[in-house]
């Protein structure tokens, strides 16, 4: 047993002989020894019975911890940081010193054996535990008992089945057993950074059912028939305690014990044997060199002892029941990691999902538009997002290829499975072959493991190949197999793998030239051109520009935490104005370098904008009419424009007519018309 006494602090005078192995310290109301002192941290440290010492352990606190401990070389003083695991074992005579410096509270260590009439029987090693047939030949009923307590117990799904069935069958097995307690070590406590700092907690306690007491049990499958109760244990109306003297001898000497505690008033002269006495029969639960736990089987009310038999008994059921507790315990820990990744894979997909649509709420991705040419592309976006066919998305550089590539699959039915994007541009050919397809050990220099290619990892979802005419010849022919049969072979391997994977695939140029120079397979060109979609540039839809510009300066707003007042009335005019030829990727640039430029509150006004967008300024003022009629204002502008062709091409009318749009005969035309 330890005792622990405050000796300094404000607590100085508490004392606590724990019943439990493990012994929380700490300032908050919840520990075990509360020790009110303001530099103690709320859960400061703990004391750990690991079955053949005890631990004291720091729970990282604030202040620290140490022991301080008299050696014969002098006063010693260890203390608990990471260079020891936080952790040390305890000595009888020591001190816990929480706090440092000036500021500390000391608590005394006492450890002393348990006291007590603890009669120990018979004992036998794990090593000697191996099981008997012979004992069991010679009883029918324990052999049957014996056979419908491995069924039971290989018929358990978890580990509160495992143990539930260990108690039932330690009560089919023994028939003066009236309890039954496991005791399992500690190993699920994230604080617990050792086997040393994990102590042991009594998990299950079962009574036997009143009307069973002094004979066997029939199995489960017969109690209705022979009217015996099915229910072989009940739960105890209060705590057993475990008898502490045996689970030590258990743990320290690995070894199964019987023994038994003689009442006071029993005489010296009566014979041990034939009292009714107290009996009680540890049985070690093991995987190699670790004691998982401990079976502890009593008899507190019936006449006579357990005998070694009994012991016997349980250790050819405690090889079964070993196993069957580490392998609960693994599937639990396995269920618990499963889980983990399930919420990890679950947050980590959402998080993409956000950062592709860029909105918090996730789902499909937001295209924002409403103009004639974005209300063509969504309608045949949502004719093909529920089929299995490629999809070809072609459009200039920062037209938003992408977005539409994840909303072809987030919109689809494999939206809950991976979306993998892949430019084809950013690798040399043999570095994509490897990406894409995957290879095998040692299949060229560098391959030190197996790598699966995207492919693979797509399998079941959607695989995006942007910029896919930048690929090499020989890795099309690849690609094209894969798309025609389903299969990939990755660099190395000797057989296909079969993969349901829907392809993306995107482009900024014009295929069909590319396919006419050599530079594209034609096959491949007609494989993939299935469905194709154009993605409309920014200029061919100006009307969408103020509702993608407020969406970017909200966002950004939003991410720098500076509110703006929006967009002034000129500022958007001459946003519309522009062309940008790097489309929405060089119009989110531009707000973003806005919303970091604008005061807080305010609007975004001309000057503010980029040069380049401002140039369109100065010619909306050189070309601004006077008023008149429509048509004067409108013949105005056109004798600009004309005026402004010839001079940019030095008279040349055919080149200043093929700038227009126009025939020569049509500029000879429009020249004669006003004047010129």
């Amino acid at each position: 047993m330890i005792r622990l006494e405050v000796r300094r602090g404000e607590r100085t005078g508490t004392t606590l002989e724990p019943t439990s192995d493990v012994v929380r310290i700490g300032r908050a109301e919840g520990n075990d020894l509360v020790v009110s002192d303001t530099h103690v941290s709320s859960e400061h440290a703990k004391v750990v019975f690991s079955g053949d010492r005890y631990v004291l352990v720091d729970q990282r606190s604030t202040n620290g911890t140490a022991i301080l401990r008299h050696t014969d070389q002098g006063p010693q003083k260890l203390a608990l940081d990471d260079s020891r695991n936080r952790e040390a074992s305890l000595e009888d005579g020591d001190v816990i010193e929480l706090g440092s410096q000036d500021r500390i509270v000391h608590i005394g260590v006492t450890i002393r054996e348990d006291e007590g009439d603890t009669r120990v029987f018979a004992m036998k090693k794990i090593e000697e535990l191996v099981p008997q047939a012979t004992i069991v030949e010679k009883d029918d009923h324990r052999l049957r008992a014996l056979y419908e307590a491995q069924k039971l117990i290989g018929a358990a799904q978890d580990l509160s089945e495992v143990l539930v069935a260990i108690c039932e069958s330690s009560f089919a097995l023994v028939p003066l057993a009236t309890h039954v307690t496991i005791v399992l070590r500690d190993d699920d406590d994230d604080s617990a950074r050792s086997a040393n700092a994990a102590g042991y907690v009594p998990v299950l306690t079962r009574v036997r059912n009143p009307s069973s007491i002094g004979r066997e049990l029939a199995p489960k499958s017969s109690g209705a028939s022979s009217g015996v109760p099915s229910e072989r244990s009940l739960q105890p109306s209060g705590p057993v305690p475990i008898t502490r003297s045996v689970f030590r001898k258990v743990v320290t000497e690995r070894a199964a014990v019987v023994a038994a505690d003689a009442p006071r008033e029993v005489g010296q002269s009566e014979s041990l044997m034939g009292a009714q006495i107290r009996s009680t029969l540890g049985i070690p639960l093991w995987k190699g060199e670790e004691i998982l736990g401990v079976i502890q089987v009593d008899n507190r009310e019936a006449n006579g002892v357990l005998t070694s038999g009994d012991l016997e008994i349980m250790a050819v059921l405690a090889h079964n029941a070993s196993l069957a507790v580490a392998n609960a315990r693994l599937v639990k820990r396995l269920r618990a990691a499963e889980e983990r990744l399930k919420k990890e894979n679950t947050f980590l997909k959402t998080k993409e999902q956000e950062r592709r649509s860029g909105s918090k709420s996730g789902g499909a991705p937001e295209i924002i538009g409403q103009s004639t040419p974005m209300k063509h592309l969504l309608q045949q976006l949502e004719k093909v997002v529920n089929t299995r066919v490629t999809v070809l998305i072609e459009g200039e550089t920062g037209a938003g290829k992408e977005l539409v590539a994840a909303s072809v699959h987030y919109r689809s039915n494999r939206k809950d499975r991976l979306f993998v994007g892949q430019n084809c541009a950013a690798m040399p050919e043999t570095l994509l072959e490897s990406e894409l397809f995957g290879h095998r050990k040692g299949s060229f220099t560098g391959a030190h493991e197996d790598k699966k290619g995207l492919f693979e990892i797509a399998d079941g979802g959607t695989l995006f190949l942007d910029e896919v005419t930048e690929m090499a010849l020989s890795l099309q022919s690849k690609l094209l197999r894969a798309l025609q049969e389903g299969e990939v072979r990755p660099i190395g391997a000797t057989q296909e793998k079969k993969v349901n994977v829907r392809i993306v695939a995107a482009t900024n140029r014009n295929l069909e030239k590319e396919v006419a120079e050599g530079r594209f397979r034609e096959d491949l060109y007609y494989r993939l051109k299935v469905f194709p979609l154009r993605v409309p540039p920014l200029r061919e839809r100006r009307e969408d520009i103020p509702l993608i510009a407020e969406h970017f300066l909200h966002r950004f707003a939003t991410e720098f935490g500076r509110p703006t007042g929006g967009f002034s009335q000129q500022a958007m005019e001459l946003l519309q104005s522009y062309d940008w030829p790097g489309n929405v990727r060089e119009l989110q640039n531009e707000v973003q370098r806005l919303c970091i430029q604008i005061e807080e509150g305010g609007f975004v006004t001309p000057e503010m904008l980029s040069p380049r967008v401002r140039q369109v300024e100065g010619m909306v003022e050189r070309i601004r009419p006077t008023k008149g009629t429509l048509k004067e204002m409108v013949d105005q502008v056109e004798r600009w424009l004309l005026i402004e062709a010839l001079r940019e091409h030095q008279n040349n009318k055919t080149a200043a007519a093929k700038a227009l749009g126009i025939t020569r005969e049509g500029l000879h035309k429009k020249l004669r018309a006003f004047g010129l």
